[in-house]
């Protein structure tokens, strides 16, 4: 078999993958900020690493995979000032920070296993490693590559590209940075517009708040990463993934924590997937354009003709490669509904072949043509390309136009075992106990729930409070959000 090779963005080159410690693997993945529903766009990171943590494991290794939950520090508009993003949520919907952390850390978690995306090994919250956090940004003041100022901590951007590389992750120059940014916030505390911050000074009103040895305030973005991350994988770790749109700042600035703290780079592998888009335009909740996973599901936005169920988003997902651009539309998901049925039909079959004496097709080639697709960065277009190469096969022996020995008859039924269902993690959702039941009462109750909003536009109370009413005597907890609702059923 093929060596497992990765394409590694800090050396713009595909490499062989060798972990540090033979057999064992650290995995870091960034996670959703939860002040919201989780929509398609998030779907994308965590399927891709999902499938990396899938075929880690697959190849015998022991894996620690780290997938973080920000729910403190991540401003408004990824910038040093302003409101937190959570904190902002808590006051619109008049709630504690930590009850909106909750409420979409639930709903984000519920999506994830609705899409098979495997659990983490450990899921750290950025709250809950305040302590280490601050040990961190000591060590880049003991460094001399961080400074206080009324409170605050700033990372020394300029010091620190005076005597170590910054920028060559995402292949910035400093002087180029400099100059887009000379001319912002000429007021700040900050020696240079370049600079970031580790740590916050909270301002009387800010609700989320610890103390410090610098004063009241909460860390910076950068800071959970570098903290949690090394806390759990030591330093270096061999792989640290996430999207194309933390490449800069927030990975640029993870390197540049690391080397302060430790004194060399913190990670062996970054990857990077890119990114979902409408109509070419980047998906996000700061630009309105995104579509919630239950929307998606259960087919209640503007722009879609009918839900989709999980796994044909999965597949959607997993037809294009990771580092590949991918556009939403429904010609796109119907095309990916279409192909995952083809596929999961096909698998069906192979139970009930029969072997023959003789083999008249070559299996241990196709074997062998998906494994080099796999191990080539996790070239996922192409290894299903050749999936659907033996949908081929398997109708072929079926009709009895082909056929296939004892032998490699179990090769076949191993290899879509391998593939189908434990790498790529697909699922037939009529055969998964109860997958499709659940997944037909998403949409049952999303379907309520949306014709309750509209008798609440129309003023119709007494139906409102009686869909509501009758959901929660069966055991659902409804959230009105400014989105629409959230809803859980209580065990």
């Amino acid at each position: 078999m093929s060596e497992f090779i990765i394409y590694n963005t800090l050396s713009r080159k595909k490499e062989i993958f060798e972990p540090l410690n033979p057999g064992h693997v650290g995995l870091y993945v960034c996670g959703p900020t939860v002040y919201g529903e989780a929509h398609l766009g998030h779907s994308r990171p965590a399927i891709t690493f999902d499938l990396l943590f899938r075929y880690l494991k697959h190849l015998g290794y022991k894996v620690r995979y780290i997938r973080n939950i920000t729910d403190v520090g991540h401003l408004v508009n990824d910038a040093d000032e302003g409101e937190d993003k959570i904190a902002r949520k808590a006051k619109v919907e008049e709630l504690e920070p930590m009850e909106i952390v909750q409420l979409y850390t639930n709903s984000y978690r519920r999506n994830m296993a609705q899409l098979n995306v495997l659990p983490p090994s450990i899921e750290p919250t950025a709250s809950g490693h305040i302590i280490e956090q601050i040990a961190t940004v000591q060590k880049m003041i003991d460094s001399g590559f961080a400074y206080v100022v009324n409170g605050s901590v700033y990372f020394d951007v300029e010091k620190f590209a005076s005597v170590h590389p910054y920028g060559k992750l995402s292949g910035r120059k400093i002087d180029d940075l400099y100059t887009n940014t000379r001319d912002l916030d000429a007021q700040s505390e900050k020696r240079s517009s370049l600079d970031f911050a580790v740590w916050k000074n909270a301002s009387p009103e800010h609700i989320m708040r610890w103390p410090s040895p610098w004063g009241d305030g909460f860390p910076g973005w950068h800071t959970e990463c570098t903290a949690m991350s090394t806390k759990y994988l030591g330093e270096p770790f061999d792989i640290h993934g996430g999207g194309l749109d933390l490449l800069f700042p927030h990975h640029e600035a993870e390197i540049a924590q690391g080397v302060a703290c430790f004194g060399h780079d913190p990670v062996r592998y970054w990857m990077h997937n890119n990114l979902i888009t409408i109509n070419g335009q980047k998906m996000g909740k700061s630009l309105g354009n995104f579509i919630t996973l239950d929307e998606l599901f259960s087919g209640t936005h503007p722009l879609l003709e009918k839900g989709y169920s999980p796994i044909t988003i999965r597949f959607f997902i997993l037809q294009a490669h990771y580092r590949s651009p991918l556009d939403f539309s429904n010609e796109a998901l119907q095309a990916a509904e279409k192909g995952l049925e083809r596929l999961l039909k096909a698998v069906s079959l192979i139970d009930g072949l029969q072997p023959a004496e003789h083999s008249t097709i070559d299996v241990a080639g196709l074997k062998e043509k998906c494994y080099a697709a796999i191990n080539d960065d996790l070239n996922t277009p192409v290894l299903i390309a050749h999936l659907f190469d033996g949908v081929k096969i398997i109708n072929s022996v079926n009709d009895g136009k082909a056929s296939l020995n004892l032998t490699d008859l179990g090769i076949l039924k191993k290899l879509y075992s391998d593939f189908v269902f434990d790498i790529l993690g697909f699922k037939s959702e009529t055969a998964s106990g109860g997958a499709e039941k659940e997944e037909a009462l998403n949409h049952v109750v999303d379907l309520l729930l949306n014709l309750r909003i509209e008798a609440k536009k129309n003023k119709d109370w007494a139906t409102s409070d009686k869909i509501r009413n009758s959901l929660a005597e069966l055991g659902f907890e409804i959230k009105d959000t400014k989105e629409g609702f959230t809803w859980e059923l209580k065990k």
